[in-house]
């Protein structure tokens, strides 16, 4: 191997592990369906892949109580006896602003739109960062109901 050669895969490898966009996570999220059938996608970072992490204001704790506040328990899953924890995800945006909410572990379906609602209340988070600059990242959160 000669010595330009060396040097070169010396420069990829440093290029590569310099380089936070290239070993940091991105995931494609589903945004919208064009009227052609098409969906179109955004890509956004996975929450423990970005050097700070969004955060919502105030901390957890405002967050759980945010939560406990704003839920509001359908009558009829109440009624039923109907209890479990909504998994959820969505995207913080660079603005702070949530967006693409979906479902990913429901229980039935009114708590499930109920948990919907919840997330789509939620004020302007603080944004995650890369290098100092604001991405999008996706954040997984739990809605519990319980009785």
């Amino acid at each position: 191997m000669t010595i330009e050669k060396k040097a070169r895969i010396i420069a990829v490898l440093i290029f590569c592990l310099t380089s936070p966009i290239l070993y940091s996570q991105t995931c494609k999220v589903r945004n919208a369906t064009l009227e052609n059938g098409r969906a179109t996608y955004i890509e956004a970072f996975e929450y423990d892949y970005v050097d700070k992490k969004p955060e919502f204001p105030g901390g957890g704790k405002s967050l759980i109580k945010f939560i406990n506040s704003t839920r509001e328990y359908p009558i009829e899953a109440y009624e039923m006896g109907i209890e479990g924890r909504v998994t959820c995800a969505f995207i913080v945006n660079c603005d702070g602003k949530i967006s693409n909410i979906q479902v990913l572990r429901g229980v039935e379906p009114s708590l499930n739109h109920e948990a919907m609602r919840i997330v789509s209340a939620m004020p302007q988070w603080i944004p995650g960062e890369l290098n100092n600059e604001p991405v999008p990242v996706r954040v997984v959160c739990c809605i519990p109901f319980s009785k």
